[in-house]
């Protein structure tokens, strides 16, 4: 008879707007249009957040800490700090940020979210070691702390590992 064990990850959904953390032995998750699903991480540790970001600047608006890139960013920075995590030894990835109706219409949220978590990635000094963003179809997106693999999945192609 075997004496087999079997373990299972526990997967948490990153809802619009939310931030949560993550440690080896969990996974994050996502299902993304035009937000972006950032990752903040800090492989040695093997510690991170996930951010569903709804739009690119807050303007001074209340709300969710993770709604906002120009909020999130900055909130996913502390929180890691709290578990120890040097800003010095973080990265980021990142996936979303979709024309989800093409090229109708005068906005296009997706890029201008891009661009944003971009730019303050920039600012930040926090290497970007991946993304996946853009197009016209939305992401399912699965994060693992142990391994750092953000998985890609987009209907009609097969899962990217970035």
């Amino acid at each position: 008879m075997s004496s087999a064990i079997i373990t299972k990850k526990a997967t948490s959904n990153v809802g619009m707007g939310q931030v949560l953390m993550a440690h080896a032995g969990e996974t994050l998750g996502s299902v993304l249009g035009s937000c972006i699903g950032l990752i903040l991480y800090h492989p040695r540790l093997k510690v991170g957040t996930m951010a569903h970001i709804v739009l690119p600047d807050s303007a001074g608006r209340d709300g969710t800490p993770g709604k906002y890139a120009d909020l999130a960013i900055p909130h996913m920075v502390e929180l890691l700090a709290g578990e120890g995590a040097a800003k010095s030894g973080l990265v980021a990835k990142l996936a979303g940020g979709s024309r989800m109706f093409g090229n109708k219409g005068p906005s296009h949220v997706g890029d201008s979210n891009t661009e944003a978590v971009l730019r303050i990635l920039k600012e930040l000094h926090i290497h970007v070691k991946g993304q996946h963003v853009g197009g016209e179809k939305g992401r399912r997106v699965l994060w693992d702390p142990a391994s750092g693999d953000f998985t890609v999945h987009v209907v009609g192609k097969d899962p990217e590992v970035i």
